[in-house]
């Protein structure tokens, strides 16, 4: 039977427990998410209202999915581990979200993905230069909310999310010209780097915002940007096996769309690198067109047969422990640490 990406803790009580505190964090952010929005130019407020799934194209109210809000949800369970206020942190997390939306905005249009959370991307409906006019804008609304805010924590916290988002679109940069060099030509060590960069390092700062926001000092923060680094990349490994191998019906793009788009993902990369013969198989898919569902299948089980799958689920496992250990460092006590480490097992166990 062929294998799928199963989350075996799904049902856990700690899966449970994630998910309830996703949905809280949803609560009290979402409101100062659209408030934050709503403040946008009207031509650029439908985008943006259109891609966090409230508004329909035409600007009918809409019931749809803004995001799993994990990354506010990680600046408030940081908080609460260092005993902070969650009402004082809510500015921060919001910015967070919002920096994050404004990657995603940027990412569709640069992947050209039609679909995100069940619906039409962005660009596909408004169109590219509107799609991306939308993403700065968030940008700049993520910059403001830390900039008005007059908690003590908010200056370290606005220059800790622009080095953030430099960071971000130099791995964006990287990701982008990873696509125009041969396969065998991406090693493991650079897709790693891009990877750390590209999503880690949100989650990373995320956790070192919250934990500002609680009064922390520079080097608990620096522990919890490290812990937040490790989990990122352990959910990027997941992403990526879930980018190939994902069900449809629950990612809401096409089964195999990052080998259809040749992305060097890891996975992918560690196949390559991997000496064998189903990696030089991979290799020479990756040459061609790969535009037809027979091509993306054959190289699946390419990746497969080379040891990317378990390679990526092996490191997913490893970086998920370094984060553990990181996360020690800054919270020596565990049971202020449980929201945290709940989300962290979620993040790196899910399937979509």
């Amino acid at each position: 039977m062929e294998r799928t990406i199963e989350l075996t803790m799904a049902e856990s009580v700690e899966a449970r427990e994630a998910v309830a505190l996703l949905e809280r964090t949803k609560s009290i952010v979402n409101p100062r998410l659209r408030a934050s929005l709503e403040t946008l130019p009207g031509s650029i407020r439908r985008v943006a209202m259109y891609h966090f799934g409230w508004e329909h194209a035409d600007g009918r109210p809409a019931e749809g999915s803004a995001g799993k809000a994990i990354r506010p949800a990680l600046v408030l369970a940081a908080s609460r581990a260092f005993g902070g206020d969650v009402e004082q942190g809510l500015r921060a997390a919001a910015a967070v979200e919002l920096a994050h939306n404004f990657t995603l905005l940027h990412d569709d249009v640069i992947d050209e993905d039609a679909t995100r959370r069940h619906r039409p991307t962005a660009w596909t409906v408004f169109g590219t230069a509107d799609a991306i006019v939308a993403g700065d804008a968030m940008l700049a609304l993520s910059l403001r909310l830390l900039a008005e805010d007059r908690h003590p924590a908010a200056g370290a916290a606005s220059a800790r999310l622009a080095a953030c988002v430099i960071e971000l679109c130099a791995g964006q940069q990287a990701d982008c010209a990873f696509e125009e060099r041969a396969p065998h030509e991406v090693s493991l060590d650079e897709c790693l780097a891009m990877a750390t960069a590209k999503t880690g390092a949100l989650l990373g700062c995320a956790c070192a915002l919250g934990a500002l926001y609680a009064g922390a000092g520079e080097e608990e923060a620096s522990a919890m940007d490290a812990f937040g680094r490790e989990a990122g990349l352990a959910f990027q490994l997941i992403d990526d096996l879930i980018g190939i191998w994902g069900d449809p019906g629950r990612t809401g793009k096409p089964a195999g769309a990052d080998l259809a788009a040749h992305k060097k993902s890891l996975p992918v990369v560690a196949a390559l690198a991997s000496g064998t013969p189903a990696g030089a198989e991979l290799a020479e898919l990756y040459r061609g067109a790969m535009n037809t569902p027979s091509a993306v299948r054959r190289a699946a089980e390419a990746v497969d047969r080379a040891g990317g799958r378990d390679w990526a689920q092996l490191q997913a496992a490893d970086r998920m422990a370094r984060a553990v250990q990181e996360l020690s460092r800054a919270v020596p006590d565990f049971k202020a640490a449980g929201d945290l480490l709940a989300l962290a097992e979620f993040v790196t166990r899910r399937s979509r």
